[in-house]
């Protein structure tokens, strides 16, 4: 039976968990910023994982497109030139490992999550949205004049 996500502090185990990913696979340390809720972001790309189970919403990395061929020329070791597949790959594989860490927090507290495969937007006029009743965190983060948010959207089932 799931509890109340209130018992943790999303806010840190966003941090926590997409500092470990950036610093372990990319070697690149992030400074996070102060929280957002419910607020919509404008970005080039987003990979976008869905969560299940006693949880109900989605996990998203956004991030304009400069950001993006950093982080996929950081962890392929080489210089990116567009916006492409590998481009596409790396920036859902960042997004499966940070929802991972949040899965593990969860299931913490008793929230059984399940995490769907990332799915990744690109372009230049679009933006997520949410139920009204969704509760929405988003954490900015920055590194080498780069920027991303990580967004946590969500509706908690059986609590």
């Amino acid at each position: 039976m799931a509890t109340n996500t209130e018992s943790i502090d999303l806010y840190s185990e966003i941090v926590e968990g997409t500092k470990d990913v950036f610093s372990t696979m990319l070697m690149i340390d992030l400074q996070e910023g102060e929280p957002v809720l419910n607020e919509e972001i404008n970005s080039n790309l987003s990979s976008i994982l869905g969560l299940g189970g006693d949880i109900k919403g989605m996990l998203g990395v956004h991030c304009p497109e400069k950001t993006a061929k950093k982080i996929t020329g950081e962890l392929l070791g080489m210089e990116i030139e567009s916006l492409d597949e590998d481009v596409n790959d790396a920036i859902g594989e960042i997004a499966n490992m940070i929802a991972g860490n949040l899965k593990i927090s969860f299931e913490k507290i008793g929230i059984n999550t399940l995490l769907a495969i990332p799915t990744t937007v690109t372009g230049e006029s679009y933006k997520t949205s949410r139920q009204q009743q969704a509760y929405c965190l988003t954490v900015p983060f920055s590194f080498s004049d780069n920027d991303l948010w990580i967004e946590l959207k969500y509706i908690v089932i059986n609590s």
